[in-house]
């Protein structure tokens, strides 16, 4: 398809990011196989900063420079900043109006918006809405570089549900190191449906970019590729992971609530690291990657790998005023059991909202339409004369098309793995058909990213809908990713 070149650079890129060596440390959370890299603790040098001292920061909510014609365009400028994480240090980032995360983006489902990208960095981007249903030419496909200095309108339609997205960098080779300087933000799409039910609104439906960073003693971020860290890239290749964990921003922060229901909007913008959300009380899950649940459900944990989200709601009456609800991460130990803290300070009076027996109406795909069923293994393997990370062991060619759905057609695809990939489609939604055999319990709910874990085979069921042209599939960790685990597929 026009307008996806190859990244010339990308031989020494790999090189560059260690594929000529494999590590086999594990940390919390993963299982070893003998031989392959898993996810790596960065350590940083920063004193680490007292848990739930910061206030919880919540991103401005961007404003369109206008409407007209059924649109609303916003302008997104990428340029570096320094910016207080740390408290009483400044580290430099890269952000979306230099900030960290980047505004936040509220649109309405069936209204056209479009973002123009403005790059005042020094490196090319690209930009690619998370869970947008998009057509190809806006979907950034990691080849439509942005050069510095350039721009481009990336429209979203958005013929799609209401649901929790996000937006980031989507550079060939480069977007593990360029997200984790800052270049996400989240995104929500609103709708009539969800409006009319009686879900905590306003300030409290709060939206949670969760992620995990190390810093130098001076404050500057430490990345591995980025040469923080001489020596020490080769250990990487299984993904990194930071020793601090993030809220919108911030260390280990601390929300002042009300006794009344929440809305939390979890959203997993890590590298590598995966989350298993707990407050240590119930939870109500209504919402997933691809909006609303067909009906809530009480859970007690909410895991989440990189690129996933839920949409829960917190009770906070359960609790009196002075007590403090924490959120934690059960996969993690330590500090990187923490997550944020809740501080309950004050009765509103009646609390208005609620979360009705029955949310929206989810269709279920049938598999016994699908038109074929495709594999696809997630591997580590040979590759320009090292060791990557593989497709149907293969690395990623923008000019090799992995399948070529028809469009309208419903389609399996059994995906299996060797350690953990959570696994990201771009242009439609999924849903789960079985993990490793077992269908899993209750209704369907649509999903862009699925995690894999060790040895594991998942099927999901999509149909492609509205758009022709090029897509891809990948692993969500990011640093696999950049190591080439990713496949083009063309709707025909």
């Amino acid at each position: 398809m026009a307008g996806h070149g190859v990244n010339p650079n990308r031989r020494d890129v790999l090189r560059l990011l260690g594929l000529g060596a494999v590590a086999a440390s594990g940390v919390s959370g993963c299982s070893l196989l003998a031989g392959t890299p898993q996810p790596q603790l960065l350590a940083g040098a920063a004193p680490p900063p007292k848990p739930y001292a910061v206030p919880l920061p919540v991103p401005e909510v961007a404003k369109p420079v206008r409407s007209a014609g059924g649109a609303d365009y916003y302008e997104l400028v990428e340029r570096a900043a320094e910016v207080e994480v740390l408290p009483g240090l400044r580290t430099p980032i890269w952000g979306y109006g230099g900030q960290f995360p980047g505004p936040t983006i509220v649109a309405r489902s069936g209204r056209r918006t479009v973002v123009k990208l403005i790059n005042q960095l020094g490196a090319p981007t690209v930009l690619h809405l998370h869970g947008g249903h998009t057509p190809p030419e806006s979907d950034g496909y990691p080849t439509d570089l942005v050069a510095p200095g350039a721009s481009r309108e990336y429209t979203f339609p958005l013929e799609q549900r209401a649901a929790t997205l996000w937006y980031h960098d989507h550079r060939m080779d480069y977007t593990g190191p360029q997200v984790w300087r800052g270049l996400a933000g989240m995104f929500l799409v609103r709708d009539a449906e969800e409006e009319a039910l009686p879900l905590p609104a306003g300030e409290r439906d709060v939206p949670l970019l969760i992620c995990d960073r190390s810093f130098g003693a001076d404050g500057t971020l430490l990345y591995p590729a980025l040469g923080d860290r001489p020596g020490v890239r080769e250990a990487y290749m299984g993904g990194v992971l930071g020793d601090v964990i993030l809220v919108n921003g911030a260390p280990w922060p601390e929300l002042r609530v009300a006794r009344a229901r929440y809305r939390l909007r979890l959203c997993n913008g890590s590298n590598a690291r995966a989350y298993e959300l707990s407050t240590g009380g119930p939870m109500i899950q209504i919402g997933s990657d691809g909006g609303l649940l067909g009906v809530p459900r009480t859970v007690r944990q909410v895991r989440l790998s990189p690129g996933e989200r839920a949409d829960v709601v917190v009770d906070f009456a359960a609790y009196q005023v002075g007590q403090h609800v924490e959120l934690r991460n059960l996969a993690g130990e330590g500090a990187q059991a923490r997550v944020m803290r809740f501080a309950v300070d004050r009765d509103e009076g009646a609390d208005d909202s609620a979360v009705p027996p029955r949310l929206s109406t989810v269709e279920a795909l049938d598999p016994g339409r699908a038109a074929v069923t495709r594999d696809f293994e997630f591997s580590s393997g040979s590759m320009h004369g090292g060791t990557g990370w593989l497709i149907n062991g293969r690395p990623f060619d923008p000019k090799r098309m992995e399948a070529r759905p028809r469009l309208g057609d419903v389609e399996v695809w059994r995906l299996t793995s060797d350690v953990a990939h959570p696994v990201h489609l771009h242009l439609d939604q999924f849903q789960v058909l079985s993990v490793n055999g077992e269908r899993p319990a209750g209704p369907p709910e649509w999903k862009d990213t699925v995690e894999l874990r060790d040895a594991q085979t998942v099927e999901i069921v999509t149909r492609f809908t509205d758009y022709r042209g090029q897509y891809v599939l990948h692993c969500h960790n990011l640093e696999h990713e950049d190591m080439a685990m990713m496949a083009s597929f063309e709707v025909v």
